[in-house]
């Protein structure tokens, strides 16, 4: 079939309906998603299939199955509404009201960074609708691999070359105690010393607590005296409530360090650093508003890393009341 041919037969509605069974792999979920009946959906798979000339699903029982020509047809459908969706933001643009949708997953640590993030973004857009999901590594590694979010802020990103990713902000992670902790008046305390009281830690999965006893591992300490808590902001409680020590972000208890709530104790290997990174999958291609924040966040880098590394204070005012358009 020669591409006019396949250019007068194609519609934007059968490659919406495609994009539904492709993504759900059912029929049914495809027309509850779509708010359209099941046969109406058949019928637009079997038009695409008759004017691509190729199958695109089979089913084997109540199982359905994927075909090579759908693969192919799903990485052009996502560059062709990619491509739609930059027509509009552009077309938003010039009528100055840019408009569209932002979903970010970020690690938990990261949730001290990036509402200031958004906060300032969604001063200059702020038609653009942003949905933020909080979540530990593991979750995120998940959420990234399964492309459910525009972007994912996550430090320790994997080596994989299928991954885009942007250094953000520095994470360090400190070991933190109560003021009057008996280790504050030790001499050169070690790690070892530290492990040997009650540890205060997240959940498996969490990347303070891989990254902690990664170093504990490489020097052979055993942490045999755990607690787990499940959150920072429970982890840090619990130091403010003397249960136990902890190692825990910078940026999560610089202010109960400034308010002497809590106190960072000098320990050898410490802090440990990573960086905040936004990540994608190298094959999603970015829609306009996700490429309008990394714009965003790498003109005003600089201004963040200044903010965060000062001691704490408000951030400048950005001269938007936040209240929903029309208020």
């Amino acid at each position: 079939m020669t591409t006019p041919k396949l250019l007068n037969r194609l519609t934007f509605r059968q490659l919406q309906v495609f994009q539904a069974v492709y993504d759900q792999h059912s029929y049914s979920r495809a027309a509850e998603r779509l708010g359209l009946t099941q046969p109406a959906v058949s019928s637009q798979i079997r038009q695409l299939e008759q004017a691509l000339g190729q199958p695109l699903f089979k089913y084997a029982g109540r199982t359905l199955h994927v075909l090579p020509a759908a693969d192919t047809l799903a990485a052009s459908a996502e560059a062709i509404f990619g491509q739609v969706s930059r027509l509009q933001m552009a077309l938003s643009d010039m009528a100055g009201t840019i408009t569209g949708d932002l979903d970010i997953a970020a690690v938990s640590t990261a949730q001290y960074v990036v509402p200031h993030l958004l906060a300032r973004f969604r001063a200059h857009y702020p038609n653009i609708r942003v949905r933020l999901r909080v979540c530990n590594r593991s979750q995120a590694l998940e959420r990234l691999a399964e492309c459910r979010d525009d972007l994912v802020i996550m430090a320790r990103v994997p080596v994989d070359e299928d991954l885009v990713f942007m250094p953000l902000l520095d994470n360090e992670m400190i070991p933190v105690v109560w003021p009057g902790h008996p280790l504050l008046s030790a001499r050169a305390p070690t790690l070892e010393d530290f492990a040997r009281h009650y540890v205060l830690t997240r959940e498996p999965g969490s990347g303070v607590r891989s990254a902690f006893e990664e170093l504990a591992a490489a020097q052979d300490i055993r942490l045999a005296h755990t607690i787990e808590l499940g959150t920072n902001e429970a982890v840090k409680q619990g130091v403010m409530a003397q249960l136990g020590v902890a190692v825990l972000p910078r940026l999560a208890v610089r202010l109960e360090i400034e308010a002497g709530l809590l106190t960072e104790l000098a320990l050898p290997g410490f802090p440990l650093r990573h960086s905040w990174c936004t990540v994608h999958p190298r094959t999603r291609f970015p829609t306009p508003a996700t490429e309008l924040f990394l714009r965003f966040v790498r003109e005003h880098l600089a201004d963040f890393h200044d903010h965060f590394n000062a001691p704490p204070r408000p951030l400048p005012n950005h001269g938007v009341a936040c209240l929903p358009l029309g208020s």
